[in-house]
């Protein structure tokens, strides 16, 4: 039964690159061959719950501009409205998979038993309308940063109450996502940092959530979930210093508390920008450690200083992430998903569609594009050629050597080196030429 809300919206067909339909895919064909695979089976694309269906439109300086019948989201009834809207939307696009936090699918309760039981009863409700032909779930999480018990953070919050408060939290997203047969579990420290060191321990809150995500880690096991645990680099926001800035520092954290086995990275393309890193050094840094687990694929305004989360709309920088995403083998349990949202003033159903059609036909031609880089081999010749000299056997003998050996060879060979280019001028154009 059609809650009516997206009326006169058809399912999204695929129509080739020559089409003008605003509403139809020009370069996402799910059942295109690349590589081997089907486009669908390589991008994995993930509907976010909680831009797409539980934003309500606010930003720092305004508040609700959204409309939606299920608004105020305060009682399971609209819960359940929510649901019904965004299965249907998941139905147009042809979505495989879907994600969500604890708080968008459930209305606050203020008592951790009150979100427990909405929580339960709205799952099983997803539950059932994912047997009746609805998409998989790609992973669940725990809102642990929009509550005010959270604002001195979650597992680093100086309140053990709040601990415990948060550790109960993720065990019971964590039995959410296995019943729904979710594919990851994902932990992001939104409030995990601090604003001033005059009245932070830095030392006792590394160590309480280290010890924390061993917790999740040894509940996975005891749970038997085969999904893989992920953790999600954001660096400043809404932290002054966020414990979890970027790849290579949770990659640091999770080698230091004896996790980089067990955990891997969720990356959003936002948060590199507000690192002050591209997505594809994101996601480089992460493939060359063996820890890249799923991507959020969104943008951020190269203006603004905080976390636009829109829609990715550019070519170039989607095909770099996914040249890195598919050397390194590609997505496994993880996929790409939309942690992106329609700007403010598109408050339309249509708006909320076509986002996603642009979103998902962005990601399909930097896929085929990167694909394209891969079987032509170009960037490989020419890293091959740049690092050749490392080749020899002298060169490879000098790895295993020491400082005075080394200086006598340079002695005894006359070892004076005069500098190469880099030809990043004729790499970025040869870039140009696939995207």
């Amino acid at each position: 039964m059609s809650t009516g809300f997206f009326n006169g919206i058809d399912k999204i067909k695929y129509e080739g690159a020559n089409s003008t339909n605003p509403m139809a895919f020009h370069h996402y064909n799910p059942d295109e061959i690349i590589m081997g695979k089907r486009m669908e089976e390589h991008l994995r694309f993930a509907v976010a719950w909680w831009h797409s269906f539980a934003w309500e439109g606010g930003d720092p300086f305004g508040g609700q501009t959204f409309e939606r019948p299920w608004h105020p989201q305060d009682d399971m009834a609209r819960a359940k409205l929510k649901a019904d809207v965004a299965f249907e939307m998941f139905d147009i696009l042809g979505a495989p998979y879907f994600c969500w936090h604890d708080a968008d699918i459930r209305p606050e309760q203020g008592s951790f038993a009150g979100n427990l039981s909405t929580l339960n009863e709205i799952t099983d409700y997803i539950g059932e309308k994912m047997e009746a032909g609805g998409p998989d779930l790609l992973w669940g999480t725990a809102n642990m940063f929009s509550h005010r018990r959270y604002m001195g953070g979650a597992s680093t919050n100086p309140d053990p109450d709040v601990f415990a408060f948060a550790a109960a939290t993720v065990k019971s997203c964590m039995d959410a996502t296995h019943k729904l047969g979710g594919q990851n579990y994902v932990l992001w420290g939104g409030r995990e940092g601090y604003e001033t060191l005059l009245n932070t321990d830095l030392e006792s809150e590394l160590d309480h959530m280290g010890r924390f995500l061993n917790m999740v880690v040894d509940y996975k096991h005891k749970i038997g979930f085969k999904g893989a645990i992920l953790v999600e680099p954001k660096p400043q926001e809404p932290s002054k210093h966020q414990y979890d800035y970027d790849a290579a520092t949770c990659i640091g954290f999770l080698r230091k508390y004896g996790l980089e086995k067990e955990v891997k990275l969720n990356l959003e393309q936002g948060h590199a920008i507000l690192a002050g890193h591209s997505f594809e050094h994101e996601i480089a840094t992460a493939t060359a450690e063996g820890m890249l687990g799923s991507i959020d694929m969104n943008r951020n305004d190269y203006q603004s200083g905080w976390d636009t989360d829109q829609f990715p709309n550019n070519t170039p920088e989607v095909a770099l992430a996914y040249y890195h995403i598919l050397k390194s083998g590609g997505l496994t349990t993880g996929g790409t998903n939309f942690d992106a949202k329609v700007r403010r003033q598109s408050i339309e159903a249509t708006d909320l569609v076509a986002a996603h059609v642009g979103g998902m036909d962005i990601c399909a031609r930097g896929l085929k594009a990167a694909a394209a880089m891969i079987e032509d081999g170009g960037l490989e010749e020419a890293l091959g050629t740049r690092y050749s000299g490392w080749d020899t056997d002298a060169s490879k003998a000098m790895l295993g050597s020491d400082l005075g050996a080394i200086t006598q060879r340079v002695l005894d060979e006359g070892i004076n080196p005069e500098p190469r280019s880099g030809r990043q001028e004729i790499l970025e154009n040869y870039v140009n030429r696939f995207v």
